[in-house]
């Protein structure tokens, strides 16, 4: 998986996707998803396990999700719930907002 965590003015932003994932467009009939370079990957992203992952999202304010592997790493750490995970293309995208 790719991680990439910024700091925003509204707080910390993690962005983590597949890495297979890095490059594609996905539709779900509603909307499209795009997982670009420029957000999810570039040189500030690093290859991160599992508990990279779970750990960076409980620094987050804001964090986006997308892929199979890593929306599930975010369900099973009960950081995202599973009734809101969105599906595009069968590839799995959530997002997390800590108020």
């Amino acid at each position: 998986m790719l991680l990439r965590e910024r700091d925003t003015a509204e707080g910390r932003l993690v962005s983590v996707c597949d890495a297979d994932c890095l490059g594609e467009t996905y539709d779900n009939g509603r909307a499209t998803l795009t997982v670009s370079e420029e957000f999810y990957g570039g040189p500030e992203a690093e290859e991160a396990d599992a508990e990279a992952v779970v750990d960076a999202l409980h620094r987050a304010q804001v964090g986006n999700i997308v892929g199979n592997e890593a929306v599930g790493i975010a369900v099973e750490a009960g950081l995202v719930d599973e009734e809101t995970v969105l599906e595009f293309d069968g590839t799995r995208h959530a997002q997390l907002l800590w108020l």
